[in-house]
């Protein structure tokens, strides 16, 4: 290899530099702007920087004439440790590391590739035939913000909310103008004869069944304390009966009453709860399920007049753009309260002719229980008692059976 001085070099590299200022820089087909002009200039570099680093490595410092002081600067001779025995150089010089981190070893460049590979026509008609198969690469990235989602549902949540709050306001407002103008005799409402008659009807019966259903639980309160008491005495003649000799035969025979009368008075007990519970259902739950039907379907009324009115008082005022565009809305919203108005209004003739059956059909069986049960009971005649409770399936239930066992209550 040729040596050269370090001043030739210098003025080498000088010129060589002062050459590639001033000349052209071409570009290529692929964009680049290096040159076989460039790439020379740049292996010059590299073998220079190579061949001192190379001598620096080889020969290494003259260890002979260095020390290692190992007790700090400013200490005394005895820290100074001679290395004249230390042969060799100090540094061994690895040529592959060298080329690795120079960047001089062989690996592939993209320029090549498009100077060896020629570009191909038909795999490019390929591709732009079949865009779905082939995507090309986005700029934009396709992850979404979980922050971003979050604030969006919870803004859509809040419109929800907002819209629904906006349409009962205007809701409310309508339907309480609606009704202080019925009240003061301005408005004027739609009013169903026949239903309405239906409706009065029913919420009188449902107080006075509610009064019958009061009777009965008191009757049936006063008459389980009359049991208890009549029970409590037989037991109490059966004890007297026992501790006194004299009065054997009188005291068993109202202990035997007593607990006869007791006996039957828990048959009749058990027909009168039957009879409260039949009577409970029926106004409680069957006719205050009517009665739910009702209210829905005289709010449906009231919210039907209110839009009527309002779709009235927009038809009677001014014909412009603003204005037909308010009454095609009324119109609409009038629309959907009628449908909902005549669903409602059918419904509840439907439940009405529902409950009347049930209604007779109910008392019919509950009546004929009571006064066979009373009759037979006040009659002495406790066969006849018995059967009535089998005839209509009636369950007794002893007194106390209610209460929780000991294990229960644990």
């Amino acid at each position: 290899m040729m040596n050269l001085e370090p001043g030739s070099r210098s003025s080498m590299t000088d010129s060589i530099m002062s050459k590639a200022a001033t000349m052209e820089i071409p570009i290529n087909s692929n964009g680049d702007t290096r040159t076989s002009e460039d790439d020379s200039l740049e292996q010059i570099h590299w073998s220079l920087e190579r061949k001192d680093l190379q001598q620096v490595m080889v020969s290494g410092p003259n260890l002979n004439e260095t020390s290692i002081v190992s007790g700090g600067y400013g200490g005394s001779t005895e820290g100074i440790i001679p290395t004249g025995s230390i042969k060799g150089p100090a540094i061994l010089y690895n040529e592959e590391y060298f080329e690795r981190r120079c960047g001089n070893a062989p690996k592939p460049e993209r320029r090549s590739k498009s100077r060896d590979f020629p570009p191909s026509h038909s795999a490019a008609a390929r591709i732009s035939c079949q865009p779905d198969r082939y995507p090309a690469p986005s700029m934009h990235h396709s992850h979404s913000n979980p922050s971003m989602m979050s604030e969006e549902a919870t803004r859509g949540i809040a419109v929800e909310k907002f819209d629904s709050v906006k349409k009962w306001s205007i809701n409310t407002y309508k339907c309480t103008k609606q009704m202080f103008s019925e009240r003061f005799g301005r408005g004027s409402r739609t009013v169903d004869l026949e239903l309405e008659a239906q409706i009065d009807v029913l919420r009188e019966t449902k107080q006075k069944y509610e009064h019958i259903l009061r009777l009965a639980q008191a009757l049936t309160t006063h008459f389980y304390n009359v049991v208890q008491t009549q029970q409590a005495l037989g037991d109490t003649f059966a004890d007297l009966s026992q501790k006194s000799p004299e009065l054997q035969d009188e005291f068993g025979y109202n202990a035997e009453t007593q607990k006869l009368l007791c006996k039957n008075g828990e048959t009749l007990l058990g027909a009168i709860n039957f009879f409260v519970s039949s009577i409970n259902t029926l106004v409680n739950k069957t006719m205050e399920d009517t009665l739910m039907t009702i209210k829905m379907y005289e709010n449906a009324r009231l919210e039907y007049d209110a839009y009527r009115t309002d779709l009235e008082e927009l038809s009677a005022g001014p014909r412009d753009a603003a204005a037909m565009m308010r009454i095609e809305f009324a119109q609409q919203e009038y629309q959907i309260h009628r449908d909902k108005y005549e669903r409602l209004r059918s419904d509840v003739t439907i439940k009405l002719k529902f409950l009347e059956e049930n209604k007779v059909k109910v008392m019919h069986k509950q009546l004929l229980l009571f006064h066979n049960a009373i009759s037979a009971y006040f009659a002495g005649n406790q066969q006849q008692l018995e059967q009535t409770l089998r005839q209509f399936n009636v369950k007794l239930k002893r007194p106390g059976s209610d209460r929780p066992s000991w294990l229960e209550e644990q």
